[in-house]
């Protein structure tokens, strides 16, 4: 046996399964990107950069911010997030994935439980696995059952503090979370409540604020709001009381340990959050787009979502690869879904609506896949 022969042996089995992946190029019409309101190549975006170079900011963080790597534009980014979205505080992190493993692996403590939705994102299980808290899943979007979990907790002994993660928007179906049921729960529980915002943010809400916009400031939420998707840059804003806030920094090794993310990320996004204040036409445009995506598919027989996320559910791990392979030929960017990103037998078209195609294309794709499936 050869040194690599097992990761070899890992690689071919998920080939033989249809599950091995590849990287591949950008091609033909965004169907794929989670740049919901355009963002990302914006001319908006692009002047940001160029003022920020202009008058110094540097590229480079140079090092962990507490250390010499918080810069200013960290500080003045993080103040303006809480403003906006209405939060006590404001923590910014590098992505998304490295904001939920440090909440679910710093803030719930030895004694607490975590109950999570079935379906919230692999860095939420990440971040469980590497914390203190016991953790149990419920069915999906089901508040009783969430009850339920936690009743049976108490009844076992437990005594410490419930946290509850759900996503507001979830990625892969595109369906809500059922928030207020579930905040009554918390309130109810002496829970807190860890929403992931990061499909949510810049598509719903009063400005782009999200699902959880009502939410946010009580002193049980703790919200994850990511700026690679509809903000069109990368990162991510850890919201919440100030206490979670100091104590992510005094005890969170993702964030101690990690080089700050770049202060000129830093000042692309702070200009994002006032695109999401000054243009809503924006998001109404996207929302038109929406609603022509759901006519369209609807005449396939498929679920209106009223989001950006469009699943097309085909099952079977190779002919999701197949037909994705046979739309990108034909100019839609459109990538196949499969476990374990999705259930066993769940693997999916993930139909991606932006700003980056219009009517015509949306009309064009589905009237392909019509012909496909």
């Amino acid at each position: 046996m050869t040194t690599l022969e097992p990761l070899e042996t890992d690689l071919w089995r998920l080939g033989e399964a249809g599950r091995r992946r590849t990287l591949r190029p950008r091609r033909g019409h965004d169907l794929a990107s989670n740049d919901y309101l355009g963002l990302a190549g914006s001319d908006r975006l692009r002047q940001a950069v160029s003022e920020a170079l202009a008058r110094g900011v540097p590229v480079g963080s140079g090092g962990s911010r507490l250390l010499r790597g918080n810069a200013e534009e960290h500080e003045q980014l993080e103040e303006q997030a809480a403003r906006f979205f209405g939060a006590k505080s404001a923590l910014f992190l590098g992505s998304g994935y490295a904001a939920n493993v440090l909440i679910l692996a710093t803030l719930p403590q030895r004694g607490d439980l975590v109950i999570h939705d079935d379906l919230v994102h692999a860095s939420v299980h990440e971040g469980m696995r590497l914390g203190r808290a016991e953790r149990t899943a419920f069915a999906h979007n089901d508040v009783e059952a969430a009850a339920d979990a936690l009743a049976s907790w108490r009844r076992s002994g437990g005594c410490g503090i419930p946290w509850i993660a759900v996503e507001s928007l979830y990625s892969m179906d595109g369906d809500q979370a059922p928030l207020a049921e579930l905040a009554a729960l918390a309130e109810q529980e002496g829970a807190m409540l860890v929403i992931d915002e990061a499909h949510a943010t810049g598509v719903f809400g009063p400005d782009g604020r999200g699902l959880a916009a009502d939410l946010e400031g009580q002193d049980n939420v703790v919200t994850l709001r990511t700026c690679g998707k509809a903000l069109g840059c990368e990162g991510a804003f850890i919201l919440g009381p100030s206490t979670v806030r100091d104590f992510l920094i005094n005890r969170g090794r993702g964030f101690i340990f990690s080089t700050a993310p770049s202060p000129l990320v830093a000042a692309t996004v702070s200009e994002a959050l006032c695109v999401l204040r000054e243009e809503p036409e924006r998001r109404e445009r996207l929302h038109a787009l929406l609603r022509h995506a759901d006519r369209e598919l609807t005449k396939l027989g498929l679920a209106a979502t009223g989001s950006p996320i469009q699943p097309v559910i085909i099952g079977d791990d190779r002919r999701t690869m197949e037909v994705a392979s046979e739309l990108q030929e034909l100019g839609f960017d459109v990538r196949g879904i499969r476990p374990p990103t999705v259930p066993a037998g769940a693997s999916r078209l993930r139909l991606s609506i932006t700003l980056n195609v219009d009517n015509a294309v949306i009309t064009d794709v589905a009237t392909v896949l019509g012909k496909l499936l």
